[in-house]
């Protein structure tokens, strides 16, 4: 719910004029005709869609609020997510990277997540080239509650970016497979997710011809690493020499980038280096692969899902305990999504599962970008909206429009268990359940909040 007095009518106007704005820039009617099958939003509501309403689907998806959902384009489109999505802003440029060795079933894996089959798959090395992108919602059944119980006349969820990525071979730091195209396609990501093949197949070959998710990930770590040391020896010369000045802020940072290298010279990921968080903003503009949190995905076998236990994947994996690691079965997942609801609910309690491992798979990325979810909750929506972790209230309106954070008056903020258990925001209110916050309030996972702002 946003604002109060004239607010709603100013925060139509500008999500009207952004739509507009973007509609402009982006849709020729000869691209737009290309899209001639597109869904709206579950809507009760008699008034014509505004293009801030509109997402766009390929004509054989349905939609269903609740479960993850690819939002497909390719790259003579990629324009066209300016439209849909402009309300996403302060999420959309995150990314999730599905990096591994060819022949893993990472593309499997990306189809599986992203309900399509964009992503080419055939038992040959570097079948996947241009790097294929699909969004999903977040799964979250605290958005499916909210709705049940106020019955809006949309809902919409959060979202996240996946990217099937080229598989890397050894020596791809010097160039080897498609070398320095497939480290520019993982730059460009936030986070990345590591694919080790546990699975046998002889139908498939594996690149080295053996099954080993240890030697696998060494490979992997290598390469991003060694990528990053010629990034860092580079920069260590030029700023070794613009020390010789003197200036102190320019020596400090030598010794910044020398701790970087030291580690990434041990065979560590730069992660791992000892850096407060002052010195790991200072040498941001190195654009590390191995800086990025990092998520392993072992892609397992129907049987091997039942039997092989996470610290059984670690320990082959050659993992530290404190590490990420999410069992999938990118085959099963796949199957999954040619199921009926009840199909699928029968498949999934055979195999010992409550849920779809997809659907972990995609709340653990997301809680590795440092995401969390707040709620805006009233008759016309139902809105599940993405904000990083420790986001003040002011910046979580802002994520809703800038004008919003601009004009911050308060917000009353109502948790999610408290706001379920009242039985909805009016009963909350008159159980003193809701608050009245400032702008110092950190915002917490699952507050349900109406903002008051002038602008």
């Amino acid at each position: 719910m946003l604002g109060d007095g004239g607010s709603e009518r100013v925060t139509q106007a500008g999500f009207q004029k952004e739509a507009k704005m973007s509609v402009k820039k982006c849709v020729a009617d000869s691209i737009f005709s290309e899209f001639s099958s597109f869904l709206i939003q579950p809507s009760t509501s008699d008034e014509p869609p505004s293009p801030s309403d509109m997402y766009f689907f390929s004509k054989e998806k349905t939609y269903d609020p609740y479960l993850p959902t690819v939002f497909e384009q390719d790259e003579k489109r990629r324009d066209l997510r300016m439209i849909p999505f402009f309300r996403y802003n302060a999420v959309m440029s995150l990314k999730i990277g599905i990096v591994g060795l060819p022949n893993v079933g990472k593309s499997t894996l990306f189809n599986a997540l992203t309900r399509s089959s964009m992503a080419a798959t055939a038992n040959f090395p570097f079948c996947t080239i241009d790097p294929n992108k699909g969004i999903v919602m977040v799964p979250d059944e605290r958005l499916k509650v909210l709705s049940d119980m106020i019955q809006p006349d949309k809902v919409t969820g959060a979202v996240i970016e996946f990217v099937d990525i080229a598989g890397l071979v050894k020596g791809a730091s010097v160039g080897e497979g498609l070398g320095n195209q497939f480290l520019s396609h993982i730059r460009e990501c936030d986070a990345i997710a590591l694919t080790l093949r546990f699975f046998e197949d002889s139908g498939i070959i594996h690149v080295h011809n053996v099954i080993d998710p240890k030697a696998d990930r060494e490979i992997l770590e290598a390469e991003l690493i060694l990528a990053d040391i010629g990034t860092v020896e580079k920069k260590l010369d030029k700023a070794r020499s613009e020390a010789k000045s003197g200036d102190k802020l320019k020596q400090k940072y030598v010794t910044i980038v020398e701790k970087i290298y030291t580690a990434l010279a041990e065979g560590k990921l730069a992660s791992e280096a000892k850096l407060d968080e002052k010195e790991k903003l200072e040498i941001k503009d190195l654009h590390l692969l191995t800086m990025k949190p990092f998520l392993y995905i072992a892609n397992v076998s129907e049987e091997q899902l039942k039997t092989l236990t996470e610290e059984i994947l670690k320990e082959k994996s050659g993992l530290q305990p404190s590490k990420d690691l999410i069992a999938v079965s990118a085959k099963v997942e796949a199957d999954l999504n040619t199921f009926s609801e009840e199909e699928a609910a029968q498949y999934l309690q055979e195999l010992g599962l409550k849920e779809k491992a997809l659907d972990h798979l995609i709340r653990a990325a997301y809680k590795l970008l440092g995401l969390e979810t707040f709620f805006t909750a009233g008759k016309k929506e139902v809105r599940a909206w993405t904000i990083q972790k420790g986001a003040l209230a002011p910046q979580a309106a802002g994520v809703i429009h800038t004008d919003f954070e601009k004009g911050f008056i308060r917000a009353e903020v109502t948790g999610y268990n408290d706001y379920v258990a009242a039985g909805g925001e009016l009963k909350a209110k008159e159980k003193g359940l809701t608050r009245q916050e400032g702008k110092a309030y950190q915002v917490k996972d699952g507050d349900v909040m109406f903002f008051k702002f002038n602008v």
